[in-house]
């Protein structure tokens, strides 16, 4: 087996990304029969089949799945050896990952910021569970995301950014939420499984001897918001994304007490990396919570 070439891995990458030789093609400006004869001698090269062949385009066979993790950190490693020598501000594509919640109460004001000052780097923001997201950086598809403590892994370094303060919502013709057991056997509706505020509900229901007759699971706090003011049931949502609704009597709320007061959102990234783009995140996240004390 031959050495694979940096470029062959790019070609494969964008064609991964695309799900299609065609548009891979368009993309990187060459003709679609120089893409298919890259990625078959790619194929034969390794003596695996990286792309299941579809009428509408192409998945990732388990092989492929395993070449685009490498591929990707190759494509890290490209940019970051790129940058490391480029005079001048940092520049590039900069992917990271956040919480919704994060994402949308919290982080608006920082980009904007961040965007101000470094206007030649692009910010790719996707969101996602704490659990998703922090697969993703491990398989070096995001370089850093906002995660909820606490953070475990070995591999991984972190900077505290921002505090949290969960609070319980239910409709406002339950009984008082100031006594907990006025929530059994009621349905309890949260974001989607792996993410971390949800692992603290349950944990504080436990706690509490609180048992719900059913678990609702939504994907955005939009839908979790609708939900309750439904009468669907109750929740936990952080206090600076209820901060930003407008309740007009719709939910009663109370904010979880102990260890569940004070919850910090942290910035992590893989241990094995570092950049200009990062350093200079780091930094305004930094000058920015020194500020506001």
């Amino acid at each position: 087996m031959q050495n694979i070439s940096l470029q062959a891995l790019e070609i494969f990458r964008t064609v991964a990304a695309e799900g299609s030789v065609s548009k891979a093609a368009q993309k990187l400006g060459r003709v679609q029969s120089n893409i298919s004869t890259r990625i078959k001698q790619l194929e034969e090269n390794l003596g695996k089949s990286l792309f299941l062949r579809k009428n509408r385009g192409l998945d990732l066979t388990a092989d492929g799945k395993l070449l685009l993790s490498y591929a990707e950190r190759f494509h890290s490693l490209s940019e970051e050896t790129t940058e490391a020598f480029r005079e001048g501000k940092p520049s590039g594509s900069f992917r990271i990952g956040a919480m919704e919640s994060t994402a949308a109460a919290r982080l608006p004001a920082y980009m904007s910021k961040y965007h101000a000052l470094y206007p030649a780097i692009e910010i790719e923001l996707v969101t996602g569970t704490a659990g998703a997201l922090l697969t993703r950086l491990q398989k070096y598809e995001i370089e850093a995301a906002f995660v909820a403590e606490p953070l475990t892994d070995p591999t991984l370094d972190s900077l505290s950014v921002f505090e949290e303060q969960l609070v319980l919502i239910a409709p406002s013709n339950y009984p008082s939420l100031e006594i907990g057991v006025n929530l059994n056997g009621r349905p309890l509706i949260a974001f989607e499984v792996g993410c971390a505020y949800r692992r603290y509900l349950e944990r504080w229901l436990m706690e509490n001897e609180i048992f719900p007759s059913a678990t609702h699971s939504l994907s955005s706090y939009l839908a979790i918001l609708a939900s309750v003011s439904a009468g669907s049931g109750f929740s936990v949502i952080p206090q600076s994304v209820l901060s930003r609704v407008q309740l007009d009597g719709t939910f009663q709320t109370l904010p979880l007490d102990g260890e569940y007061a004070h919850i910090q959102t942290l910035l992590a990234w893989r241990r094995d990396f570092s950049s200009p783009r990062l350093d200079c995140l780091k930094a305004l996240l930094t000058q920015q919570n020194t500020r506001s004390r």
